[in-house]
């Protein structure tokens, strides 16, 4: 998951979909925030299991990510979109059951399509050949920072979208990944921008993990339409991510397309999908 959730492209809450635990995360999250003690309890031996892994994962991912972003950038957007293209169809066999082809549905579709490219397309970092300075604090960028986590991690906890999609879309993947390797250098300038995020993190968990609960069992259908119009948004969020970097590159195109790490992604996705069927065998 914090492989994942790490780089724009897939979420965690895919990968959790994927393995056959998403059900159990989003209730053992929701359980800690108003389940009995007993629920609490069992909520937090799962979510401290899963925690740990992800930290771990997290740092490994960092640790190499803010360099391998800059110089490959072409590469790493070619995995991203091999991610996304064949997620989709697996969240569609998933889902099948739950699917209603109507008018909402496919009002659903078209808003999460829309949703991702506008934001994208009126991202004031994207192809202004300046970069967001996290360590430049003031009133705009805290709100902006904040918004961004929420945002970020209500993304990361749907299965389909990307959190870290978004933080590219809101042109703050790239600094937030350097802020945090700095962090791990002890390069402490970037603390009180990372606390902000934090706070926004702490907020949309709180906020959002209840809403999406009751929006997945009540409306699932209109919510699986949704996801998988933001995931199909994602694909022009990831061309033009290139434009988000430090030294802003050409969008992704024919020319810069790698189709070896198009398929790796694919072969991923794919992997982790058996891995799931096997386990529920």
């Amino acid at each position: 998951m914090a492989l994942a959730d790490s780089v724009p492209g897939v979420s965690g809450g895919t990968i959790a979909f994927l393995l056959g635990f998403y059900d159990k995360f989003i209730g053992s999250l929701d359980a800690l925030m108003s389940g009995n003690m007993q629920q609490k309890k069992e909520a937090v031996i799962f979510l401290l299991k899963l925690g740990i892994g992800w930290i771990v994962g997290f740092l490994m991912a960092v640790s190499v990510l803010a360099s391998i972003f800059h110089t490959q950038i072409y590469a790493i957007s070619s995995l991203f979109m091999g991610f996304i293209l064949f997620a989709i169809p697996i969240v569609i066999r998933e889902e099948k059951e739950n699917m209603r082809l109507n008018v909402p549905s496919m009002i659903a579709l078209f808003v999460g399509i829309a949703v991702v490219a506008l934001i994208t397309y009126y991202n004031p970092v994207a192809g202004s050949g300046s970069s967001v300075n996290l360590a430049k604090l003031d009133i705009g960028l805290i709100v902006y920072v904040f918004i961004s986590a929420m945002f970020a991690i209500s993304a990361m906890v749907l299965p389909g979208i990307s959190g870290s999609t978004l933080l590219l879309i809101f042109g703050l993947y790239v600094p937030i990944i350097s802020a945090i390797k700095a962090l791990m250098g002890f390069d402490f300038s970037y603390v009180p921008i990372l606390f902000v995020f934090g706070l926004g993190i702490i907020t949309g968990v709180i906020t959002v993990v209840r809403l999406i609960k009751f929006a997945l069992e009540k409306h699932r259908s209109i919510m699986v339409f949704l996801i998988i119009g933001m995931m199909l948004g994602s694909f022009y969020a990831i061309i033009m991510g290139p434009q988000t970097l430090e030294t802003p590159q050409a969008p992704l195109s024919l020319e810069t397309f790698e189709i070896l790490w198009f398929i790796i992604g694919g072969a991923i996705i794919f992997g982790l999908q058996k891995m799931k069927d096997i386990s529920e065998k």
